[in-house]
């Protein structure tokens, strides 16, 4: 996962439709569910409550019309959680233009923190 705290750089949110976008959130999200098999602890990793993820991973069901995220057990085994193909895609899809973006504004982001240095000085 990119923490945004540690993560130097632009923060990517692609507005992809009117009312519908995947960003950082949404992305860091979908990268929890596949590190950890669950929507409750990708949820926790990122500060959200289960509520909250839940809701996320909803939303992202209404826009793209099919689920992004599949439950894998349920009832007394206790839940879990793995991508779909198409949000493995989506999920790929994100993570390629964040590299891009970064890639493409690196010497303005060398500039930005050079000038944050000199401020500092």
């Amino acid at each position: 996962m990119r923490p945004w705290n540690q993560t130097l750089g632009p923060r990517l949110r692609v507005v992809i439709a009117p009312n519908v976008a995947v960003g950082p959130g949404k992305a860091d999200l979908l990268q929890g569910v596949v590190e950890t098999g669950s929507i409750a602890a990708a949820g926790r990793r990122l500060g959200m409550s289960y509520k909250r993820a839940w809701v996320l991973v909803e939303g992202m069901k209404e826009d793209f019309g099919t689920p992004l995220v599949t439950t894998t057990r349920g009832g007394s085994a206790r839940g879990g959680a793995e991508l779909t193909e198409l949000g493995q895609t989506v999920l790929d899809l994100y993570r390629r233009m964040e590299d891009q973006a970064a890639a493409a504004t690196k010497s303005e982001l060398a500039e930005l923190q050079r000038l944050l240095a000199l401020q500092k000085e």
